[in-house]
């Protein structure tokens, strides 16, 4: 069982080399559909699995697409990580669609909207008050 400093810094480099694969060496017409970038990687304490989490910027259907494109390409990812790292193994890879900033962002808007809706009624229960 590797450290939780190893697991970090395999994390870190998975997410560096994936990273560089997207920008220019995955040929999969997919992956470009939306935009694609990695989000977090989650290593096993084994150092065995590992999943990256993406978030992809386009609209619904191109995110399917893109994920279809990536899940093609593990095979490919998998083997150049095999390639570029110094491992014993190479781990097991699978790709997750993380959606957390999209989440985020609907939680701003409806707190921005919130505010503004009450900053509406502050002004209304003051002119009424007059």
């Amino acid at each position: 069982m590797a450290n939780s400093r190893r697991v970090a810094r395999v994390s870190a480099l998975i997410k560096r080399e994936v990273s560089q694969m997207l920008l220019s060496e995955i040929k999969d017409d997919r992956v470009g559909a939306g935009m694609v970038s990695i989000t977090d990687v989650d290593v096993s304490g084994d150092l065995q699995h590992a999943k990256i989490f993406v978030s992809i910027y386009g609209t619904e259907e191109a995110k399917i697409e893109t994920m279809e494109g990536l899940k093609s390409s593990v095979s490919y990812v998998r083997k150049e990580l095999g390639h570029r790292m110094r491992l014993r193994r190479t781990p097991s890879i699978v790709f997750l669609e993380d959606r957390s900033l999209e989440r985020g962002d609907k939680m701003l808007n409806l707190l921005n909207q919130i505010s503004h809706n009450r900053q509406n009624n502050d002004q209304l229960s003051v002119s009424n008050e007059q």
